[in-house]
């Protein structure tokens, strides 16, 4: 009877003890408890380590292992990295023509350019830069990357790739690649008639201008008699977000949500919805997405599918999309941490979690491409918009190349066999299909 009134007393005890101070208290408490390990660590370092080692380095160590149990996009930087993403590269720069993010923890192109020094060597989408100089970039900074592949016009980095192989279960392959910087000049947007009726537009990246380029774009397919659209974001990473805002109120009106970003704090929400009368808001719409569709092109195809506004056809997209914030630190160190993440207005979440199974855009109907006919499709591509003779230089004749034994000039090779497109033709056939069903009159 005495252990069960003691019991009680104690028991009492804690719940007046549990009122009276705050939870968060507890907490706070609970929390300087776990970092007590992380003191206890380093001191153990610090007075054991068969060499003597500076403190600092192992607080930056320890900070830079906390942010690695985040995400992708999250990063510690020193003092020193944190002043070369503040400063900008003076003059003019080259580079080699990709964009990458980063995916488990690898630098992953998302798309080369067209025209460029890495298309030109044959880096595909999907490919990793597992170094850069010889250096890993195994949780390299977007940033740090991108100063390292930037440089002088004409000169040379040695970047490694790694492959994924083409069937499942082999190893991927590896790859050392030198590469000349040049002054990268991509067109943001690219247009042109398919038939009488139906227009093209593919965005490249959402980067300055596209909005203006967009306007032009579609004006032009309007005056030779466009009726529908295709809009293609196959391999667009991405860029500034009110460029996709912006072209979505060209389709969208009435108020109607495009985006909205949500953390765990009231004020990062933040809502961005169409205004006034959108020009093309009947214009018949199929966008085209594919794995490698990331970021801005996945909020404007997602705000298409959410209002009903467009069919999505293709793959399912890459799954970015979230805010990052700079926060700089006292000792001149900075955190960039993710603060919220964007929702297509019915809600959903485009960041890709942890597990791949949620986020990104799923197309209304799926279309898959192998790996070697995207390739093909891709360098059919570089050639429609830039043909050979384009790229020739002024005043340069390419020589006739002749048989040695016997001089006959030597035929040039065969041009590969083109491949179908069937994402866009997928397309084209919805349109006509749409276009002949609205003439049907059942019942007459």
């Amino acid at each position: 009877m005495k252990n069960i009134k003691k019991l009680f007393l104690v028991t009492a005890a804690a719940l007046v003890i549990g009122a009276v101070l705050p939870y968060a208290d507890y907490a706070m408490d609970k929390t300087y408890g776990q970092l007590k390990v992380l003191v206890d660590v380093m001191e153990l370092i610090r007075e054991n380590y068969v060499e003597p080692i500076d403190t600092q380095k192992l607080i930056y160590g320890a900070a830079r292992g906390m942010v690695d149990q985040l995400d992708d996009f999250s990063q510690f930087m020193d003092p020193d990295l944190y002043q070369l993403v503040k400063s900008d590269t003076e003059g003019e720069f080259g580079g080699v023509g990709i964009t990458v993010e980063p995916v488990d923890g690898w630098l992953t192109v998302v798309t080369p350019m067209p025209g460029t020094p890495a298309f030109a060597a044959g880096i595909m989408p999907g490919d990793k830069i597992i170094k850069i100089e010889g250096a890993s970039t195994k949780n390299m900074l977007i940033d740090e990357a991108i100063k390292k592949l930037r440089g002088k016009p004409g000169t040379r980095v040695k970047i490694t790739i790694a492959r994924e192989p083409a069937k499942k279960g082999d190893d991927w392959t590896t790859q050392d690649i030198e590469l000349t910087r040049e002054v990268i000049k991509a067109e943001n947007v690219k247009w042109r008639m398919l038939d009488d009726k139906i227009g093209y537009i593919k965005i490249v990246e959402f980067s300055g201008h596209v909005t203006e380029n967009f306007r032009k774009a579609i004006d032009d397919l309007h005056s030779q008699g466009m009726q529908a659209l295709v809009l293609d974001l196959r391999y667009n990473p991405g860029g500034l977000l009110t460029s996709a805002v912006d072209i979505s109120k060209l389709f969208l009106n009435d108020d109607k949500m495009i985006v909205y970003t949500k953390g765990r704090k009231p004020e990062n929400y933040q809502e961005f919805r169409a205004d006034g009368k959108a020009p093309y808001e009947t214009l018949p719409l199929v966008v085209l997405i594919n794995r490698y569709s990331a970021s801005a092109s996945e909020i404007l195809s997602g705000a298409m599918q959410d209002d009903k506004r467009a069919v999505i056809i293709g793959e399912r997209s890459f799954g970015k999309a979230s805010v990052q914030q700079i926060i700089p630190l006292s000792d001149g160190s900075a955190l960039r941490l993710t603060i919220a993440k964007y929702y297509t207005p019915s809600g959903r979440s485009i960041q890709r979690d942890e597990s791949g199974e949620h986020g990104g855009i799923t197309p209304d109907i799926t279309v898959k491409v192998p790996s070697d006919v995207e390739k093909k499709l891709l360098q059919q591509d570089e050639e429609l918009y830039y043909p050979p003779a384009k790229k020739e230089r002024k005043g340069e004749t390419p020589p006739v190349k002749t048989n040695e034994k016997f001089g006959a000039p030597v035929p040039p090779p065969a041009k590969p066999e083109k491949v179908r497109d069937e994402v866009l033709d997928r397309a084209v056939e919805l349109l006509k299909a749409r276009d002949i069903l609205a003439n049907l009159k059942p019942g007459k």
